[in-house]
């Protein structure tokens, strides 16, 4: 099972579940969980072979990874834990898990926040991905990561950003790494497949201004998909949360509250 920390709240009930990206873990949410833990219940998970989600000796040789298989170690969580159903917020790749875990469960999913939303790989995003897999087994597998960094997260404003994921990349296995990197095989028909089909399920994207690999496509979802509303946090990147947590806390915990009021 994966690891994971749950904060229970005295009174509510509801429980909000933060997944991470890739490369990051439970604790790159450190400036969200004083806020949180303030209203409701919560639960920090560690992706498997991340954080500490350490990989078991017998899943070295397993099949590789597909969005399927990292969506029920989610789910096996939340039945461990008799959770039965939970808002969820993501960043980056955490939010395609959450949104591929709302196709296959959405009786769990009471809604999504998606901070740095991946919903269309661009031109330089898909040469990002294609040089990736022509080096990720001949180059260092951080001095690829870092690279990745640097191109999505390139402003100087970014640098906390950067600095963290990179920090948290490095308790990762090389061998780990690459099952990850082979997840990017099944992004693009997933992805179109989000785009077109609306869960029904509300859903808050949150992004930065300057998060212009992503952004666009999501504004595009947000027009046509009437389950979706959209925050756009200004001198942003990618790493919303990180890099603008106050704003990011007040516009996330208002959506929450809305849903109840």
């Amino acid at each position: 099972m994966l690891h994971y920390s749950t904060y229970e709240h005295t009174t509510s009930k509801e429980w909000v579940t933060f997944v991470h990206g890739a490369g990051g873990s439970s604790s790159i949410w450190y400036k969200q969980i004083r806020a949180y833990t303030k209203h409701y219940n919560v639960l920090m998970l560690d992706l498997r072979g991340h954080g500490n989600s350490k990989p078991k000796l017998k899943q070295a040789f397993k099949e590789r990874y597909t969005f399927d298989v990292i969506v029920a170690d989610i789910i096996e969580v939340l039945d461990h834990e008799k959770i039965a159903k939970t808002h969820f917020i993501g960043i980056s790749l955490g939010t395609i898990i959450i949104r591929q875990l709302a196709e296959n469960n959405p009786e769990r999913v009471s809604s999504m926040i998606m901070g740095g939303a991946i919903m269309k790989l661009n031109i330089r995003s898909q040469i990002l991905m294609r040089f990736g897999n022509v080096v990720k087994s001949v180059i260092p597998y951080l001095w690829l990561y870092r690279f990745f960094a640097f191109i999505i997260m390139p402003k100087k404003n970014h640098r906390e950003s950067r600095l963290l994921f990179v920090r948290e990349a490095k308790k990762l296995y090389h061998k780990e790494f690459l099952r990850w990197y082979k997840l990017t095989s099944e992004l693009k028909p997933l992805l179109r497949f989000f785009r077109q089909v609306d869960v029904n399920i509300p859903t808050l994207y949150v992004m930065g201004a300057e998060d212009y690999m992503f952004l666009p496509s999501v504004q595009k979802i947000v027009d046509i998909q009437q389950s979706a509303s959209i925050a756009v946090v200004p001198d942003c990147g990618h790493v919303v949360n990180v890099e603008q947590p106050e704003v990011f806390n007040s516009q996330t915990l208002s959506f929450l509250h809305q849903l109840n009021a």
